[in-house]
Order: C-alpha cells, then structure tokens, then sequence
C-alpha cells in the first residue's frame, strides 16, 4: 500500500542539466544498489523512471516502504544554497505526475522529504528550524494540497 508520494530536489545549482543516470551512479556511490527514486523530472520537464513503483524507494531514511520518490533537478542557487529552482515546465510535469499518482493511490499523503524531519519541541508541527534538510526547497505539503 502507498502511503505516501514524497518530493525531492536532487541538490544541484539551478540550470545544471543533470539525469537519472547520473543520480543512479551518485546512489551507486554510496552504496544503493540503484538509483533511489521512483521519478526524475529533468529541466525540461521529461520524466524519467528510475526505480519502478512496485520496487521500494530508497529516498527517505525510515519511510521509504510504501513511499514513493519523485526528485526534480535543482534546488539550490548559484552559491549552493536552498532556492525552488523550479522551471515552468518541472512544475507543470511535478503537478500532472502527482495528479496521477494520486489517482492511483488516492489514500498517499503528499510531503517535501523534509517534512519527515522530527518534531522537535512536540508541538506537532514540523516548523522550518526543525528540518534536517531543505529538500524540496520549497512547501511540497501545501503547494499540493488540493490535489
């Protein structure tokens, strides 16, 4: 059962033009057995698979099972840091993909892979001093709410 479709960013400088290959051997790396994601969503808005979505994702430490990953290319600025790099056409092929997965598994929560960092002060809210990562680098929860 998919319980949640989760967004990343791959962390690289806005208008780099990186892939699934290349994430798959940045994985590969570091020791996955293959490329973590279930989608890339290229600059030009392509999607690629990565991992299929009957295979668990490797992409959120402690909640990959019954997760499914979509990670963009982007999301830091020219100086390396936290920025929605976000082209017209990655959002439009983000919001189609997350549309029809969630179709599909109507019951999936949609999340930034930094709104599974820990509740620290308990007050049920995960708040921005509380990420672990910026990753999306952007509000994937709200941004999607409606669908």
């Amino acid at each position: 059962m998919i319980k949640y479709i989760t967004v990343h960013c791959s962390a690289t400088k806005e208008g780099k033009e990186f892939n699934s290959k290349h994430i798959d051997r940045w994985h590969k790396d570091r020791g996955f057995r293959k490329i973590g994601y279930h989608y890339v969503v290229l600059l030009d808005g392509t999607i690629e698979v990565g991992r299929f979505e009957s295979e668990q994702g490797a992409h959120v430490k402690h909640y990959n099972k019954g997760n499914i990953g979509i990670c963009y290319i982007g999301g830091l600025d020219e100086n390396g840091n936290a920025k929605d790099t976000r082209t017209r056409a990655q959002k439009e092929s983000l919001r189609l993909l997350l549309k029809d997965l969630k179709k599909r598994y109507k019951k999936a929560v949609i999340k930034g892979h930094r709104d599974f960092s820990p509740d620290l002060d308990g007050d049920g809210v995960i708040e921005e001093f509380e990420f672990i990562k910026q990753c999306p680098c952007f509000n994937a929860k709200k941004e999607y709410s409606n669908l």
